[in-house]
């Protein structure tokens, strides 16, 4: 933990298959490490291809002093439609949950009730579609699935594929606040704010940032980004 509070970071893996089409995962690792963050939300950290390993191994993660969130399926994969999520410290998990998303693409959302130093909180991970019209029908599944829930402050995380300024998101997520979007995506040259933080009133980011420190330039197609998150 940061000392002004967690350190959330969101980051597309791509199945640890770099730019120089190199599977490394020892690269991707090295890249989140670096981040400094005490939650990992994670895109694409399974392969392609029943029954969907996880790319990024479990034995690496763990020896790295991470915790794993329970959201893989059998046969080793690492979350739920490829979204993961890791937590390290003071940080304990008391619920998780997949979430199903409407679309033509298979896709997925999890939930994690984390116990963390600055009191309880809510993270959700997602993945939305290339399509815009899905991308809205995913959002308002999410937000279906909370509704009923005891409330929480609540993060969502993810590559959301907005290539705009994410009005519509906006429009969307009406209980929360998107910061400031900042290009994460493609890695080399980024102009495209895909990846994304959003966060409900009670929460404020003190800091945000997309990691650009090498290897991350190469490790992904995606840049990692991240906020240092506290209550108001």
């Amino acid at each position: 933990m940061k000392a002004s509070g967690l350190r959330i970071a969101t980051y597309n893996l791509q199945k640890c298959v770099g730019l120089d089409l190199r599977r490394r995962p020892d690269r991707s690792l090295n890249v989140l490490n670096a981040l400094g963050a005490d939650i990992a939300v994670l895109q694409e950290a399974d392969k392609r291809l029943p029954p969907r390993p996880a790319a990024l191994p479990h034995d690496m993660i763990e020896e790295d002093g991470w915790t794993i969130l329970p959201f893989g399926a059998p046969g080793g994969s690492l979350g739920w439609h490829g979204n993961a999520m890791l937590i390290r410290g003071d940080i304990t998990s008391s619920t998780t949950a997949h979430i199903d998303l409407p679309g033509l693409e298979p896709r997925g959302a999890v939930r994690a009730d984390l116990q963390t130093p600055i009191g309880p909180l809510r993270v959700v991970g997602l993945h939305l579609g290339l399509v815009r019209r899905y991308r809205l029908l995913q959002v308002a599944a999410v937000c279906r699935a909370l509704q009923d829930l005891p409330m929480l402050p609540t993060v969502f995380a993810g590559d959301f594929n907005e290539w705009g300024k994410g009005l519509a998101l906006d429009a969307a997520i009406k209980h929360l606040q998107f910061l400031p979007a900042r290009p994460s995506f493609p890695a080399l040259r980024p102009v495209a704010p895909l990846d994304r933080i959003a966060l409900s009133p009670d929460l404020l980011a003190q800091q945000t940032g997309v990691h650009t420190r090498q290897p991350a330039h190469i490790a992904s197609d995606h840049l990692p980004v991240w906020a240092d998150v506290t209550l108001k």
